[in-house]
């Protein structure tokens, strides 16, 4: 029975798809592997049983990644599963910027008890709020993932002018892409055409605090600038300063902190990108589809830690699964263990992320413990489980 433990409420359309041999609860001692959504886990300290983590998400801030993979923890995410919930909400997000909607809301508000006055006074009102339409303009999508990808085709579809820019375009992603779609080679590009910006792209070190006063000075005047992947890739006071001095006309953010709320034209909204039922739902069982994979057949699909490997079974073999480290003659070393333990290797994969690497060996002859043993006291190893 594989134990699984969740740490937030995970959608039943994923729970339901573990099966009779899995158990799953919000307290677990031992588990094998656990659910998670938004829970910090950098604090945790994890069991020596525990084999895998899955979040029902992209983002993986919520997890020592590193620290897992040098424990021999598999950490998954669930990539493009959220997609079309931000999208959504991301085309939203250029209206609301254009248009001057939620301002405009909150002054009708001020009017309540004004009577017969108000429909003159919302006459009079209204140019305040006055904004221009989305199409003919030109929108710079930087990052061509699951969500950038959608998003630059919907507003190739609602008549807007296109760039993208992705130097990690992966052959997948481009297939996807339309090819209305220019291809900017720089991010300077980008900045230098685009009346609205919209950033679509892993936190780094190299990410952090991409715009800020540079960048924003070599946009077009009165860009827009629409941030729905992480709030610190945006420069907080340069930002503010440039919407004072209106080299940016609006900023919408789904990740407000304290220095933008109440800004005039800022769109602050409550990290709402992922939260539709079809969302999570498509997360949940993303995830435990992943975690299901790895535990009953040792394949590894959208991990962020350990490399991606799917291997079919061989008929009647045990598999043999190593986690080690990514350094030279391991291979060899693993071939060698196997043959003085008189263990027929019937196929084999391996691959490396950084410096992790994963193998995996079909063998025809059974597993003892003292194999285990000799394979577990190799120096590159990190852990050797055996799947019969």
């Amino acid at each position: 029975m594989h134990k699984i433990l969740c740490l937030n409420k995970i959608s039943p359309i994923g729970t339901d798809r573990l099966g009779e041999d899995y158990s799953f609860s919000t307290e677990m001692d031992s588990p094998e592997g656990i659910l998670v959504r938004s829970a910090s886990m950098h604090e945790m300290e994890f069991n020596k049983e525990l084999l895998a983590i899955a979040r029902a998400g992209a983002g993986v801030n919520n997890i020592s990644i590193e620290e897992c993979a040098k424990q021999g923890i598999v950490v998954f995410n669930t990539p493009g599963a959220n997609a079309n919930a931000v999208k959504e909400l991301v085309l939203c997000a250029l209206f609301l910027t254009s248009r001057k909607i939620a301002a405009s809301m909150d002054w009708v508000k001020t009017l309540k008890g004004k009577g017969a006055e108000v429909s003159k006074l919302v006459e009079k009102g209204k140019s305040a709020f006055a904004g221009p339409e989305i199409k003919g303009k030109t929108l710079g999508v930087v990052g061509l993932g699951a969500i950038g990808i959608l998003v630059a085709n919907a507003a190739k579809s609602l008549g807007m002018e296109v760039y993208g820019f992705d130097p990690y375009l992966s052959v997948d992603s481009a297939w996807n892409l339309s090819r209305a779609v220019n291809h900017a080679r720089s991010l300077d590009e980008i900045y230098q055409n685009c009346d609205y910006i919209t950033l679509h792209l892993p936190l780094t070190g190299d990410t952090r605090g991409m715009i800020g006063s540079e960048s924003i000075a070599k946009m077009k005047n009165g860009v827009r600038i629409l941030n729905f992947a992480r709030g610190e890739l945006v420069d907080s006071p340069a930002l503010l300063s440039a919407l004072t001095d209106g080299q940016v006309a609006a900023y919408a953010t789904d990740f407000p902190d304290d220095s933008l709320l109440g800004a005039e034209n800022v769109i602050a909204i409550p990290h709402l990108g992922a939260s539709t039922p079809e969302s999570e739902d498509n997360c949940a069982q993303m995830a435990v589809d992943e975690l299901k994979e790895y535990l009953e057949r040792g394949n590894i699909v959208n991990s962020v830690n350990l490399p991606a490997i799917s291997m079919e079974r061989e008929p009647g073999t045990e598999r043999i699964c190593i986690l080690h480290k990514n350094v030279p003659h391991t291979i060899g070393l693993f071939t060698s263990t196997c043959g003085d333990a008189g263990i027929n290797i019937e196929n084999m994969q391996s691959k490396s992320k950084g410096e992790f690497a994963y193998t995996i060996l079909d063998v025809s002859s059974t597993v003892t413990e003292a194999a285990i043993a000799a394979l577990e006291a190799l120096e590159s190893n990190i852990r050797v489980r055996v799947i019969r």
